[in-house]
């Protein structure tokens, strides 16, 4: 994957700045020269350029030289990239690749990039991976820093309103006498990421949701759930969780976080709203949008439209044959209160990954017999060892200790090509499979079924790709594991009155049925605001191509119609989990921002549709 560095014959060997700076003049140089043929060639074959907003307006990924070309063809001349410098020293790894965090500009912005060379055969290095993003368009700057509002008033002014007053103000009228340029439908940590953004960036725009108070997306979940990723992989835009923050935030506090964010940032939020409705006007280039403010019939006209609704917000409930005759309480993993109901009952759950996992684990440590079914086979991590090994680097104490921002975090592991990205992840659940090798026997010998993806990749590809089929251990596999979690294994055939039966025949008594079975494509939402038709014209959300389970080709290279444009104009989908909703609200902000500005955005590779959901 990667060639170990030899100097040049006769001559000292280069330092990382050398290498880097040579690259830069290079390249920096046929970018000037206009010659898209030159720049390509100063990749490696099976190089990659990943560009995030700031040459395609778009997100999108361009593999091996052919790929390039083309991209620089089309967007080059309207780009006008220029002074490409390093933003600190570059590194090199032990097998001689060079890496640099690099800044640089285009005609319309500012950007940072990532940029990873290897030797080439001439002496020379050529470019393995190169990330380019986009971080603020010119004269439209946020205002921080140098520039961050003045606060008080000094000398005279004819307005004499305070600040609370003037926001008073803006939220009376926004939506009523001012239309929002941007309506943004889910207020989870998605929606209230880019609500933030887009409010520092001067675009109006409203965050809705259903729920009485911004956070209740937290709440009202089960009373065990917790977050499985770490404190440093999780903070929102501008305003990073505390030092003494857990490293597992409690769902509660995730909430009440998540409601003081929105005031603190003063993300223009309406609770207890519901989206009834809403068709584009192809004319107009706007949207009618419906919606119900706890009880009072409202109509937007925003003109673009951001569903923030989470890839894990449409609850997928399956249909089985007597469900109508069980006599007991069934519910979607979603609407689970916790255990304390169900002192001295049977409960069945059908599933067997994160959620599944949780809710058993809960329910036996109150007492409660408790049954785990599972249809197929889950991979599972221990936290500890996803901590260690698969997220240390860059997202733990140590790496912040070692000088790892956030943000330089997020380059990094946004450089990182979906195409190649397993290659990097095999090693890593190869160490943890050997690492924990005692724990997954004691699984197998329980009778669960354990898999490391279709290609041994792990956790994140699975997220990526589908979103699902995983669990971070937290305690639940060890109750699997001793039986104190009794397992069953195979499909559901039918319910009856008192139990669930498998397709093998087999009867699980139950008084209780809890469906942890998932979440649908988040263009079902699409499809129930908007119809049938502009779900299907926009196509399936989420995953890569991979031609792996649940993941179908052909391959997209970004995730399906995630932060970018569709083939819906004014038409966004944005969510994922906190780190997404963090990184990538950024891209989607600019987006937004240029087009309120009148900005030109000539879209590269607008995504084709292969799958309608």
């Amino acid at each position: 994957m990667t060639q170990t560095l030899e100097p040049r014959t006769g001559t000292a060997p280069r330092t990382p700045q050398q290498r880097v700076d040579d690259w830069l003049a290079r390249f920096d140089s046929a970018l000037s020269a206009g010659d898209p043929a030159e720049v390509a060639g100063l990749f490696a074959v099976d190089g990659f350029w990943r560009d995030l907003v700031a040459f395609t307006w778009n997100l999108t990924t361009s593999e091996g030289r052919d790929q390039i070309a083309d991209m620089l063809g089309a967007r080059l001349a309207d780009t006008g990239p220029s002074n490409w410098v390093t933003a600190e020293p570059p590194t090199e790894t032990p097998d001689g690749v060079a890496e640099a965090f690099v800044e640089f500009e285009t005609q319309s912005g500012r950007g940072s990039a990532h940029l990873r060379l290897r030797p080439a055969a001439d002496g020379n290095d050529e470019a393995w991976t190169l990330l380019t993003t986009l971080q603020e368009l010119k004269g439209h700057e946020e205002p921080q820093g140098h520039g961050r509002p003045l606060g008080a008033v000094h000398g005279t002014d004819a307005d004499r309103r305070s600040w609370a007053q003037k926001r008073d103000d803006e939220e009376a009228e926004l939506g009523r006498t001012a239309q929002p340029y941007a309506l943004i439908i889910g207020g989870g940590q998605g929606g209230i990421a880019l609500g933030a953004r887009l409010r520092q960036l001067g675009v109006p725009s409203i965050v809705v949701d259903s729920h009485d108070r911004p956070g209740d997306q937290w709440r009202k979940r089960y009373k065990s759930l917790c977050l499985h990723d770490p404190v440093w992989y999780d903070h929102l835009p501008y305003l990073p969780f505390p030092e003494n923050w857990p490293v597992f935030a409690p769902k509660d506090k995730i909430g009440d976080w998540l409601e003081f964010y929105t005031r603190v940032m003063e993300v223009p939020y309406w609770s207890k709203t519901t989206c009834t409705g809403a068709t584009y006007d192809e004319a107009a280039q706007r949207w009618t949008v419906e919606l119900d403010r706890d009880g009072e019939q409202l109509t937007l006209h925003p003109t673009q439209l951001v569903l923030a609704t989470g890839m894990s917000g449409k609850k997928n409930t399956p249909v089985f044959p007597g469900q109508e005759l069980f006599a007991g309480e069934q519910h979607h993993s979603s609407e689970h209160p916790g255990p304390d109901a169900y002192a001295g009952k049977k409960v069945v759950v059908i599933g067997a990954n994160n959620s599944a996992h949780d809710i058993c684990k809960a329910l036996v440590e109150n007492g409660v017999d408790t049954t785990m079914v599972q249809r197929s086979s889950t991979h599972i991590v221990k936290s500890e060892s996803l901590m260690e090994i698969g997220l240390g680097a860059l997202y733990s104490q140590q790496a912040v200790d070692s000088g790892m921002t956030t943000k330089k975090a997020d380059m990094v592991f946004a450089s990182m090509p979906y195409r190649i990205m397993h290659q990097w992840q095999v090693p890593i659940y190869d160490e943890i499979r050997e690492r924990d090798k005692d724990f997954y026997d004691s699984l197998t010998a329980a009778g669960f079924d354990l898999d490391f993806g279709d290609d041994d990749s792990g956790l994140f590809l699975k997220y990526l790709r589908r979103g699902s089929g995983y669990y971070i251990n937290v305690g639940a596999s060890e109750l699997v594991a001793d039986g104190t979690i009794k397992l069953a294994k195979g499909g559901v055939d039918h319910l009856t009155q008192g139990s669930v039966v498998l397709s093998d025949g087999t009867e699980l008594p139950a008084d209780v049925v809890v469906y942890a079975t998932g979440y649908g494509s988040m263009n079902g939402w699409a499809a129930d605001l908007m119809g049938q038709e502009v779900a299907d014209r926009v196509g399936k959300v989420w995953g890569l191509g991979s031609d792996t389970t649940k993941d179908p080709g052909p391959w997209e290279g970004e995730q399906r119609n995630m932060w970018k444009p569709t083939q819906q104009p004014g038409l966004w989908f944005h969510g994922g989990n906190l780190h997404q909703s963090r990184h990538y609200s950024l891209y989607l902000a600019l987006q937004l921002k240029a087009r309120y500005e009148g900005l030109d955005t000539p879209v590269y590779g607008v995504q084709e549709v292969h799958h309608l959901s």
